[in-house]
C-alpha cells in the first residue's frame, strides 16, 4: 500500500506540469533548436525545483489544513477554482508559443532549475492538491514516515521529468506543429480539472 503514495506523487506532479509554462516552452524550444539531450538537462533540474514546491505547500499546507477543514466555503472555492480554470483551459484559443531566449544562463541545468523554482502558479497548485488529498483521507505531512515522502518525493520527481520528457520526444516527431502540442494538452487539462472538480463537489453534497 506504501507504493500508492509514489503513484500520487507521479499523478499530482503530472496535472502540474501538463499545462503549458515556462518549463515546457523551454524544453519544446532546446528540443527544436538543438536537441533532445539538450533539453533533458532542463527536465532533470526542472524535476528537483518541482521537488522543492512540493515540499514547500507541504510544509504550509500544515498550518492552513485546519482552517480548511473547518470552512467550507475554502472547499467550495477550490471546487469554483477547479471549474474555472479547467473551462478557461479547454475552451482557450491558440496562440503560438513565443519563449524568451535567455542568453545569460549558459546551462541548461540551470535554466530548468530557474525557470522550475520561479513558478508561483505550481506553488499554489501544490497547497490546493495538498489540501485535496486530505479532504480525500490521504492523509500526508512532513511527519509521515520517512519513506512515504521519499515515495512521494521520488513520484512528483518522476511525474515532472516523464512529463517534460514527453514535450521533448512529441516536439521533435512533429516539429513545427508545436501549437498542437499545446491545445491538445489544454483541452486535456481542462476535462480533468473539471472532473476533479464535479468528484469534489458530489463528494461535498453527500456528505
Amino acid at each position: 500500500m506504501i507504493l500508492v503514495y509514489l503513484f500520487i506523487g507521479v499523478i499530482a506532479s503530472i496535472l502540474s506540469a501538463l499545462p503549458l509554462g515556462a518549463s515546457n516552452i523551454a524544453v519544446i524550444n532546446t528540443t527544436l533548436k538543438q536537441n533532445a539531450k539538450q533539453a533533458f538537462k532542463i527536465a532533470i533540474t526542472a524535476g528537483i525545483a518541482e521537488v522543492i514546491l512540493s515540499y514547500y505547500a507541504l510544509d504550509c499546507n500544515q498550518v492552513i489544513q485546519k482552517f480548511f477543514n473547518d470552512n467550507l466555503w475554502v472547499q467550495l472555492l477550490i471546487v469554483g477554482i477547479l471549474f474555472l480554470v479547467g473551462s478557461y483551459l479547454f475552451f482557450k484559443k491558440q496562440s503560438e508559443p513565443k519563449p524568451k531566449t535567455r542568453k545569460l544562463t549558459q546551462s541548461k541545468y540551470a535554466t530548468g532549475f530557474l525557470l522550475g523554482i520561479v513558478n508561483p502558479p505550481v506553488l499554489i497548485y501544490w497547497v490546493i492538491a495538498f489540501g485535496v488529498l486530505h479532504n480525500n483521507d490521504i492523509m500526508l505531512s512532513l511527519k509521515s514516515s520517512a519513506s512515504v515522502l521519499f515515495l512521494f518525493f521520488l513520484g512528483v520527481y518522476l511525474g515532472k521529468v516523464l512529463t517534460l520528457y514527453f514535450y521533448s520526444k512529441l516536439s521533435a516527431v512533429i516539429k513545427n506543429k508545436v501549437k498542437d502540442i499545446s491545445l491538445i494538452v489544454n483541452k486535456v487539462t481542462g476535462v480533468l480539472l473539471i472532473v476533479i472538480g464535479f468528484a469534489q463537489a458530489a463528494k461535498l453534497y453527500i456528505v
